[in-house]
């Protein structure tokens, strides 16, 4: 089995599908690797590495995916038609092609990999079960955003996190308030904690007060019995009542209004990212605070914010809207794809034929695999044609 890592060609993209220790495991595994010369660069991974680890080094991309049965990328491949390369057309039929595709920004690609029949998985449509904890690259990937996301914080505010006594009088905390409190939510939290701000977070979901207060955070919500009953067997959070969005809302835009920095990373996966914070609410906030929006590309939680910029209101405060924030830590952030890619092909090898064996009726593969022998086959849009 022939398994080929592209370089990442899209604008801002450092991370690679691949490191020279997942590298040594997926030989372990049988396939036979290929890396696209430079792959790793912007990774700190050198092609030495690779090649030491047991890949042939490939400075020809239609070369390596000529001959590739399985493709591995970080994003969804370029395909010619907005005047990027066209990688796409250079794969063979049955190729499978994994990596974070996503399908609802770009569906027509769907049609695409369907017509140049493409076996495509897309990463972060794993199902939220026990079995798939190893290969889940959302919360690999978010847990560094949320890492990051305080760090560049830190950056642009113009004042320290934890308290001070000097000589010259005291410091104040900086005071850090985190919309959202999953992942990303959850490792801001830490951290923020960890420079020694004094950290507040709100989440929709009740569970997550437990997760708050056991990081040192103080959790702030309308705790009324609707609020209680906010959460499905599942995990999830229940649509609330607009009088419990409108109290909440009152709540949160009088707490923002003593912060210094706020954070938030609330997505909906195929949805534009709700907005929590309002121009009135940038507005009322003190000249020099910062707000970093996690949820830019996909609109963005917070209102003025912009894709890849850091927008200064008339009031002073920065709004901070960095897109593909773990690829902003890409070496960690690498290597944990890298590591949940391998714990998702190992279940597909074949031991004793040495050949990909995709089971269609495993809920993991079901879940992910959005085209397969020339037709869109995921439920979520098998609609739009192939």
């Amino acid at each position: 089995m022939k398994l080929a890592i592209l370089k990442e060609r899209r604008p801002g993209e450092a991370r690679v599908a691949a490191s020279p220790d997942s590298v040594k495991r997926l030989v372990a595994l049988g396939f036979t690797v290929a890396v696209e010369a430079d792959a790793g660069r912007s990774a700190a991974m050198p092609d030495d590495a690779y090649a030491t680890a047991g890949a042939t080094i490939v400075a020809d991309r239609a070369t390596l995916l000529a001959d590739a049965d399985v493709v591995l990328k970080v994003q969804r491949p370029t395909h010619g038609t907005d005047g990027t390369v066209d990688e796409l057309s250079a794969m063979r039929r049955g190729t499978v092609l994994v990596g974070m595709l996503a399908p609802y920004a770009e569906p027509d690609l769907l049609r695409l990999y369907a017509e140049r029949g493409i076996d495509a998985f897309a990463m972060e449509l794993l199902p939220r079960i026990t079995r798939a904890q190893t290969m889940d690259v959302l919360s690999s990937q978010a847990n560094l955003a949320g890492y990051r996301a305080v760090l560049e914080a830190a950056h642009v505010y113009g004042k320290a996190f934890p308290m001070m006594m000097t000589a010259a009088g005291t410091v104040a905390a900086a005071r850090v308030f985190v919309m959202g409190a999953g992942v990303a939510g959850l490792q801001a939290i830490a951290t923020a904690r960890r420079l020694g701000a004094i950290v507040t977070a709100t989440d929709v979901r009740p569970a997550a007060k437990e997760q708050v207060e056991s990081l040192g955070a103080k959790f702030v919500a309308v705790e009324d019995e609707e609020f209680k009953q906010a959460e499905t067997a599942a995990g999830y959070a229940k649509e609330m009542s607009a009088a419990y969005r409108a109290k909440q809302a009152e709540l949160v835009a009088q707490h923002i209004a003593k912060q210094d920095i706020v954070i938030t990373t609330a997505l909906i996966p195929g949805r534009p990212a709700p907005k929590l914070i309002t121009a009135e609410m940038v507005a009322a906030m003190k000249p020099g605070a910062v707000v970093v929006d996690l949820a830019v590309e996909q609109g963005g939680n917070c209102a003025g914010s912009r894709p890849d910029e850091i927008a200064v209101t008339d009031g002073g405060v920065s709004i901070v809207g960095w897109t593909n924030t773990a690829s902003r830590i890409a070496v960690d952030a690498s290597q944990l794809y890298a590591r949940n890619l391998v714990a998702f092909l190992t279940p597909l090898v074949d031991k004793a034929s040495g050949t990909l064996k995709i089971d269609t009726a495993d809920e993991i593969v079901k879940a992910t695999l959005l085209t397969r022998g020339g037709a869109i086959v995921h439920p979520a849009f098998a609609g739009q044609g192939g």
